[in-house]
């Protein structure tokens, strides 16, 4: 699983010295779909650009379609 916690409140659970290992586990697992989510969200937002907006930030078409049919979980 991620280390990679940006929620500051998932932060401070997983920090807990006292954190149960099934909370800690649960805690880990939040935070994985959280960034999943993001990611699938991200590449949603992606596939909508026109060619001009990919190349506003940088990408060609043919970038933005290889992200864009990743799987979820693959960051």
């Amino acid at each position: 699983m991620t280390r990679a916690m940006h929620n500051p409140a998932l932060i401070a659970l997983n920090d807990s010295p006292r954190l149960p290992l099934i909370a800690a586990l649960a805690v880990r697992f939040a935070a994985t779909v959280t960034k999943w989510e993001r990611q699938r969200r991200s590449r949603i937002n992606l596939s909508n650009l026109d060619d001009r907006l990919l190349k506003d930030v940088g990408l060609t078409n043919y970038q933005a379609r290889r992200e864009i049919e990743r799987p979820f979980w693959q960051g």
